[in-house]
């Protein structure tokens, strides 16, 4: 089977995130499996406008934002389609990050549609007016795009949320999210002091302001407490951050990493105390089964995607409120009861031995079929 995959993004793009690992854990196995494939996806400075990693082949071009109309990557992969692939593929795999690929209206071969969350209020925080309110009605529109092909998505909420702009849930299946995060044999030796970590990309849906100002209300109780945050973002944001983090006088308990290897990021994932996700919305939540890999357990907000993936008192906590006192509060219970955090670590470790990508590539081949 020859099959494209549209995404905004692809895994080595600095914005990638949860998406794009899925896409690329699923390409990779397909191509284990006898089948080959090409993701079209943004250009991004310093990158290769064709390169193939494990196998799949990357070919980019255009801007992941919309608004710049004629070099979209919406609007490339249009004209590459028309140009290089039609007629010579079997699949196209459509990935809905916002603005859609409306493949149903030129794509003649079989094709579905991958939307891993409805970003809904999402669209005032990235973007400003009016361009959030353009945002919103498109993604209202979605069903009259993709009504007539099949959906895939990574949560139930995200169903749930997809038949509530209108998509007929018959046609939306929910396909099991993986896991690449070595597991370890017993619980590894943490840091001297409680270490939070933060791995996401740096925005403001992202919720790493309230990581920032939970741990100033933390270090009242544990002053030498330490934010670990993992991950890039736009610079104007990220001195923002500094400047927040100035304000509250915890400048020594914040260490920035941005890009860090895998290694790395297994290193102070293994090392951290408690992983943090203060997110304002996430289609699954890769993160808290990378971390309960290294018996890290976490502790989120109760949004979409997150209260899937986090089992309130099993594999984390899931705060009653959305709110950097309400994570502190857990954060500060958890670091004190050492009976209730190994029973986490445990509960963390056996969730993520639950999720393979092998499961996930076996039921996208079902789906397809």
């Amino acid at each position: 089977m020859r099959v494209l995959i549209l995404n905004w993004r692809d895994i080595k793009n600095p914005f990638s995130g949860g998406a794009e690992i899925l896409t690329h854990e699923l390409s990779k196995r397909l191509i284990l499996k006898g089948h080959s494939v090409t993701i079209f996806s943004s250009y991004f400075q310093g990158a290769k406008k064709e390169e193939i990693i494990d196998g799949v082949k990357i070919i980019r071009d255009g801007n992941p934002d919309a608004r710049t109309l004629f070099n979209s990557v919406q609007l490339k992969a249009y004209l590459r389609y028309k140009k290089e692939f039609q007629g010579k593929i079997d699949l196209v795999v459509d990935e809905v990050h916002g603005i859609p690929f409306c493949t149903p209206f030129y794509v003649k071969e079989k094709k579905i549609a991958l939307i891993c969350e409805v970003a809904g209020d999402l669209w005032d925080i990235a973007v400003s007016f009016p361009f959030n309110i353009l945002g919103k009605f498109v993604e209202r529109i979605y069903p009259f795009f993709y009504s007539k092909i099949k959906l895939l998505t990574i949560s139930e909420t995200s169903k749930e949320e997809l038949a509530q702009i209108g998509f007929d849930q018959s046609k939306i299946y929910v396909i099991p999210m993986g896991s690449n995060s070595k597991i370890v044999e017993d619980f590894p030796e943490k840091e001297k002091n409680e270490t939070l970590v933060f791995l996401s990309r740096l925005s403001k849906s992202k919720g790493i302001e309230d990581a920032i100002k939970c741990l100033s209300l933390i270090k009242n109780d544990f002053p030498n407490v330490v934010l670990w945050v993992i991950g890039r973002g736009e610079e104007i944001f990220k001195k923002e951050l500094i400047k927040l983090i100035k304000k509250l006088d915890i400048e020594n308990n914040v260490i920035f990493f941005d890009y860090v290897t895998e290694e790395k990021k297994e290193d102070l994932l293994t090392r951290a105390h408690i992983l943090i996700i203060p997110s304002v919305k996430e289609g699954w939540g890769l993160t808290v089964h990378e971390a309960g890999a290294r018996a890290t357990p976490a502790i989120v907000y109760d949004v979409p995607g997150l209260r899937e993936v986090v089992k309130n008192n099993v594999n984390g906590i899931i705060c009653k409120r959305n709110s950097a006192e309400e994570l502190a509060s857990n954060a500060k219970k958890l670091l004190k009861d050492k009976a209730l955090y190994e029973k986490l670590q445990k509960g963390a470790i056996n969730e993520r031995k639950k999720r393979s990508w092998d499961e996930t590539v076996n039921q996208f081949l079902d789906f397809v079929k």
